[in-house]
């Protein structure tokens, strides 16, 4: 009889939350949940549709469904585009500094190098193209949106004067938000400089063939984006100056929904070519042999 009335307590086992709902049967008809690796889809930004990373890659990040080409860092275009093994980059180690104390700056500049893996917005170098040597300038949005800086601005100076010197073509990669405003005056001098060392390079018969990927904006569409002999530009690739709420409200007009694509800006006169990305690096070779850049200039 006491027996009955002293029984042991049952010890019960306490379960996490997730590991619960992990265990709930799924509702009829509903199929049971199972994760997704992360990095295993990606979703296209235009068209919206999900497919393998993997594939999309072997696609050379261009949308299976609708075309659209989807923004590549520098590491990535370098390996698409130049021949294997054949490029030796300059300047590797130079950093951005913070030449006037803006507030926030310098730790800014530790994530954005910390995210991207890269010291600052452009890497350059020397490489070949279907055996056509070439001096290349790749951009990339991942830093700082790809804004120019004066580590950006000198980078690209140097390679241009090193594609003066050796007699080498040279292309360059643009995809910007513009001039980085934390370094505001310093950063504006940017286009000036780039400016004149293009200058002078053509002056002396150097080919440059400039390349325009989404997006291109501000200081580098106004200085050295737009000053190629020849300027290619992948599909839908948005360039321009200022945005397009900054026009419409300057000029009170409502723009085309095109505006400032590269299609558009082909139709307009500001492109000679508009190349997929899967035909840029042969389109690349066949421009540097009709200009016989074997020979120098």
């Amino acid at each position: 009889m006491f027996k009955d009335l002293f029984q042991k307590k049952r010890k019960y086992a306490t379960v996490p939350s997730q590991r619960l709902e992990q265990l709930k049967e799924p509702a009829e008809g509903e199929r049971p949940k199972r994760e997704i690796p992360e990095g295993l889809m990606s979703k296209c930004p235009k068209c919206g549709s999900i497919q393998y990373s993997k594939e999309l890659e072997k696609n050379l990040k261009v949308c299976s469904e609708c075309g659209h080409h989807l923004r590549l860092n520098a590491p990535e275009r370098i390996a698409m585009t130049l021949d294997p093994g054949s490029f030796i980059e300059f300047d590797a180690d130079m950093r951005s500094v913070d030449p006037l104390g803006f507030p926030g700056y310098s730790t800014k500049l530790e994530q954005q190098q910390l995210k991207s893996g890269q010291l600052d917005a452009v890497i350059t170098g020397q490489g070949s193209i279907g055996g056509n040597s070439v001096i290349v300038a790749v951009m990339n949005f991942e830093f700082f949106t790809g804004s120019m800086g004066s580590v950006v601005g000198e980078k690209i100076t140097r390679a241009i004067e090193e594609a003066t010197e050796r007699k080498l073509p040279l292309i360059i990669f643009s995809t910007s938000g513009g001039a980085r405003m934390q370094e505001s005056i310093l950063s504006l001098m940017q286009m000036a400089k780039t400016s004149a060392a293009l200058a002078r390079f053509g002056e002396l018969g150097g080919l440059y063939i400039s390349v325009i990927t989404d997006p291109t904006t501000g200081g580098v569409s106004a200085s050295f984006a737009t000053l190629g002999d020849i300027n290619i530009a992948e599909p839908g690739a948005v360039f321009g100056f200022a945005g397009r709420i900054v026009i419409e409200q300057t000029i009170r007009q409502k723009l085309p929904d095109d505006f400032q694509t590269a299609e558009f800006n082909l139709q307009h006169g500001q492109l000679d070519l508009v190349v997929h990305r899967k035909e840029m690096r042969s389109t690349l070779s066949k421009i540097l042999e009709l200009h016989d850049v074997k020979g120098g200039f």
